[in-house]
């Protein structure tokens, strides 16, 4: 067992690695330092490849560089001259020609490269050591892994040696090709040594370590990485947290997984076919049925659950037995189909809504020109509460070819009439859809010019995003939102994993139609999240199913002890 740190000396690459200078790279100094070659004289012509000459590199770079040192006789080189001077240079040519074989996957053309402009004398940069050392680790098998782990370390050992002052990427990359070679203690060393140059490591850099360790078996091992990237501030997120559950699960330690159930609970939410997998294989083997008490604490698990805000206890398994594992799927009121267990909805604490509001009021204004957000929220100021908010655009498109306005007034009435104090719910429409195509209908005109009087629609401006009005008024005004929107792309990805499922959940009301209209899809009385129950059964739901026509799929763990 390794401790403290230290390297193997066992290690295959251990004798190559202490001979990386490492420590001498400082990160005080940002400076690129040119590597000292031992090049052959430089060339007088382009050669049948393309590559530029020696002769028309330096010229090419005092071009790119007159600028610091300029002659009273020499005319002013502009910005875009410069560039261009930059662009077809031997390390601009260089750059370009590696980032195509990366985006093809072309490691032996990339070495190729590599190797001429050594021998050219060519000044590599940080660029194109993290290339090159991305293709060698991203090539796993074959002759091409082979070559990728041999020729890996070795430029890696010569990026450091010209002084080179390398990032996470490249250490990453260095970690993946300790994997390639079957190392992952090497690997654990170089996340290390990041933290020790200033640099803080990343998720991925972490992965290879600790998805070696795991398939190794070496459990310890990997709960050691894990708690260095707690302390790192690296949040692990399901696949880290899947793999963990799987070694635990192998080694038979039953209070590891109970831990990391929890942390996926607090983390991911809904589970991959992948993890569901791998925690039903937990619940169906001998050491689940091993783990657990027959009698406990009724009041401390209860205190648990008021503690934790409901769904879960933290007291450890309970029960004794066998489990049984079953997939299932929950009725409108969240009863479980297999054991009759009522799944509990958890409270969001309005302070997180807060914020959340605020935060979104940033992105929002960082990525909308900013006078017309801010519009926006002095109109909501002046015009809400609402009780529903409406994405226009998503509902007039629900089932139909063309946009309805049929339809969307059809929802605004079932709406109102749903509402409390009866009164419309806000209409977010984007200003082409309130000026042109079916809005000219006569019919449509007045519907429209109604809402508007009602201080019920709000057009968003030409050219912006309308999903950043209609979410923002939800949250703002803590209501319904009606959308069909899955808000899975890259602008929802903005807002997190921690808060926003959470308040999806709550506040989404989709929308289907049938032969008897529209049908509203309220969201559900309970948590779609894995669950614990005072009684020890557990629930985890999956990512299968979760729309309108499909159920979601849940798993289910029973036993005789605490089966009702």
């Amino acid at each position: 067992m390794l401790h403290g740190g230290a390297l193997p000396r066992t290690s295959p690459l251990f004798s190559f690695f202490i001979k990386i200078p490492l420590p001498l790279i400082s990160r005080t100094s940002r400076r690129f330092f040119r590597p000292i070659l031992r090049s052959p004289k430089p060339k007088s012509t382009l050669n049948s490849t393309g590559s530029f000459s020696m002769d028309k590199r330096l010229n090419l770079c005092t071009l790119a560089l007159s600028d610091n040192s300029p002659s009273p006789s020499s005319p002013a080189v502009s910005n875009k001259a410069k560039k261009k001077a930059r662009r077809e240079s031997p390390e601009g040519v260089l750059r370009h020609k590696l980032d195509m074989c990366s985006r093809h996957g072309q490691l032996v053309q990339a070495l190729s490269l590599y190797d001429e402009a050594r021998s050219n004398g060519v000044p590599l940069s940080l660029h194109h050591y993290n290339v090159l050392l991305y293709l060698c680790s991203s090539n796993g098998g074959g002759d091409d892994g082979d070559v990728g782990l041999k020729r890996g370390f070795e430029i890696f050992r010569q990026m450091v040696e010209d002084k080179v002052v390398p990032n996470e990427a490249t250490f990453t990359s260095a970690a993946r090709l300790a994997i390639a070679g079957e190392d992952p203690e090497m690997a654990f060393h170089l996340v290390k040594q990041m933290k020790g140059l200033g640099i803080p490591p990343k998720l991925r850099s972490y992965g290879p370590a600790l998805f070696e360790f795991c398939k190794k078996g070496e459990a310890d091992r990997a709960y050691e990485i894990d708690a260095h990237m707690v302390e790192s501030g690296v949040v692990a997120e399901e696949p880290e947290i899947t793999a963990l559950i799987k070694v635990s699960s192998d080694s038979s330690r039953g209070d590891k997984v109970y831990e990391m159930l929890h942390r996926l609970r607090t983390t991911v939410r809904q589970v991959s076919e992948s993890t569901y997998g791998v925690v039903e294989e937990w619940f169906k083997s001998e050491e689940a049925a091993k783990v657990g008490v027959e009698n406990w604490d009724v009041n401390k698990v209860r205190e648990g659950v008021v503690r934790g805000g409901g769904g879960w206890h933290g007291q450890g398994w309970l029960g004794s037995g066998n489990w049984r594992v079953e997939r299932t799927q929950m009725d409108e009121a969240g009863t479980c189909s297999c054991c009759g267990e009522k799944l509990v909805s958890i409270d969001i604490d309005p302070k997180e809504t807060e914020n959340f509001a605020t935060s979104l009021s940033k992105l929002a204004s960082q990525r909308e020109v900013r006078g017309d957000f801010i519009r926006f929220q002095e109109w909501l100021q002046r015009h809400g509460p609402f009780d529903a908010v409406v994405d226009g655009a998503n509902v007039g498109l629900v089932n139909q070819h063309n946009f309805s306005f049929f339809q969307l007034d059809t929802l605004v009435n079932r709406l109102r009439q749903m509402s409390p104090s009866k009164r419309l719910p806000l209409v977010i429409l984007h200003q082409n859809r309130v000026t042109g195509g079916p809005a000219q209908n006569p019919n449509n005109k007045r519907l429209l010019e109604s809402w508007k009087k009602s201080g019920a629609l709000y057009a968003t401006p030409v050219g912006s995003n309308d999903d950043w009005y209609w979410l923002y008024a939800a949250v703002n005004c803590k209501c319904l939102l009606v959308t069909n929107d899955e808000m899975r792309d890259h602008l929802f990805q903005l807002l997190g994993t921690s808060f926003f499922p959470r308040w999806k959940e709550k506040h989404q009301v989709r929308l289907s139609v049938s032969r008897r209209g529209l049908n509203l899809h309220m969201p559900p009385p309970y948590s779609i999240v894995i669950q614990e129950a005072e009684d020890g059964e557990w629930h985890v739901p999956t990512t299968t199913g979760d729309d309108i026509e499909t159920p979601r799929q849940w798993l289910c763990a029973t036993r005789a002890r605490n089966t009702k």
